[in-house]
Parts: C-alpha cells; sequence; structure tokens
C-alpha cells in the first residue's frame, strides 16, 4: 500500500464519527492513510495485529480460508466502516482477511492508539459493541444457513444483504460489481453453481444481469426462495429435536 495525504471529512467514517471533537487532533497525529489497489491485500489472515482500519473510498472485503483453496467472505466493507477489528483481543493475529475490491484509500489507526481512543470515547466504545453484537449474530446466522439452507436460498439471500447494504445505482442495479467468484464466496456455494442459479433467476425474470451487475426485477420470488428455506430449515431443526 502507498502512503496518502488524504483528508477525512469526520462526518462519514465511524470512528472520527463518533469521536469527541476534542480527541480528534490526537488521532490525526497518529493515524497513517493509504492508497489500496483493487485486489490488494489490506491485512491478512494470520499476521501479528498492528491495528485497526477505516475505509474512507471503495470497498472492501473481509474473508477467511475455508479449506486448502476455498474462501469464505465474512461480510463487505464500504466507506466510513471499520475492517480489521477482529483482531481485537488476547489473541493478536487476525482471523480474517481484507482485500480491496476497487481502488481506494484507507485509514490505519494503530492498536495502542485505538485501544487509548476507546477509554476516553465512551460512545464510540457502546457503538463498537453493539456492531460487534449486531455482527456476531450476523455470523450465526450466515453459519446456520450454510449448514442447513439450500444454495439457491443462501444466494437469494446474499443478493438481498448485497442490496442492503450498497443500495442500487440509478439504472436500479445493486450498486457493487461483483465477480460470480466473489459472490460464490460469499454466498458459501462454488462458482458453477452460482453461475447456473444466476442463469435460472434470470430465466424465471427473478434478476437481470449485464457483466458484474445485477438488478433484482422481482423481489417476491426471490423472498419466496429465502422464505422457503427458512421452512426448510426450521423443519429440519424440529426434526431433529424430536430425534433428540
Amino acid at each position: 500500500m502507498k502512503r496518502t495525504k488524504h483528508e477525512c471529512g469526520l462526518d462519514k467514517c465511524f470512528l472520527c464519527r463518533l469521536c469527541l471533537k476534542e480527541w480528534l487532533p490526537a488521532l490525526n497525529v497518529h493515524r497513517q492513510t493509504y492508497q489500496v489497489k483493487k485486489g490488494e491485500q489490506i491485512f491478512k489472515e494470520g499476521d501479528r495485529v498492528t491495528g485497526v482500519y477505516f475505509v474512507y473510498e471503495g470497498n472492501v472485503k473481509v474473508h477467511k480460508k475455508w479449506g486448502p483453496d476455498k474462501e469464505l467472505i465474512i461480510r463487505f466493507a464500504k466507506e466510513g466502516a471499520i475492517i480489521g477489528h477482529r483482531g481485537l483481543g488476547t489473541n493478536l493475529y487476525y482471523p480474517v482477511s481484507g482485500t480491496a475490491l476497487e481502488n481506494g484509500v484507507v485509514c490505519f489507526v494503530p492498536m495502542d492508539v485505538f485501544e487509548a481512543t476507546l477509554r476516553v470515547n465512551h460512545e464510540l466504545t457502546y457503538q463498537l459493541m453493539l456492531f460487534l453484537a449486531d455482527e456476531l449474530q450476523e455470523s450465526e446466522r450466515k453459519m446456520r444457513n450454510l449448514a442447513h439452507m439450500p444454495v439457491k436460498g443462501r444466494i437469494a439471500q446474499a443478493l438481498f444483504s448485497l442490496k442492503d447494504k450498497f443500495g442500487f445505482t440509478v439504472d436500479g442495479f445493486i450498486d457493487i460489481d461483483l465477480t460470480r467468484q466473489d459472490l460464490a464466496s460469499y454466498a458459501g456455494a462454488t462458482y458453477e453453481t452460482v453461475f447456473r442459479i444466476i442463469n435460472d433467476l434470470v430465466q424465471d425474470g427473478a434478476i437481470v444481469t449485464m457483466g458484474k451487475s445485477i438488478k433484482i426485477l422481482d423481489p417476491e420470488k426471490l423472498a419466496a426462495l429465502v422464505s422457503d428455506s427458512d421452512l426448510f430449515t426450521q423443519d429440519g431443526a424440529s426434526k431433529k429435536k424430536q430425534l433428540n
């Protein structure tokens, strides 16, 4: 990554938006900003934790090894989001990796500075706790879906999640260009399966594609796939409970 003198707007970044104004000059002294290129790794799973990052520009995927040749995308981060926070705690190694999906800018805050910031800025600490609780619930839901939900339902759910996080372009497409491989890694499926199911959804009139972009044409058809999958999950859990 290449150092840059990027000025923070202070209104969108998770860190600066929630910090006391009196604390911002201290942050400005210690923070470092970097330009990242598309496909460049910001931090790597297994590396020693040195700090946390905040996305100023661009989109980032947070992912984890899933078998010898595969990865599972845990979440996506857009402008203003925190990444690298999974390295917080007593285990001083990043349990995930962060990779830029497009050219962008990230801010790095050393761990000792970030920990001092949390001690001083109570609102930031409280909001981070809520964020981590939401992220834990989402991770548990995703693990449940990987174990029980059919892949078609997972892909439909992934499209809804991307829509909720990134919104739409002026043309109505989900506002992120995502490769089919990344969509597969996010849904916990293979590239071949995602390619086939996306084609099926296009033929069914549920979505339309243009290159990497996807537009949801019929939300009810997609919602039905998720709803059917939830029923499948609940039914399976009920049967398992009876067997126990």
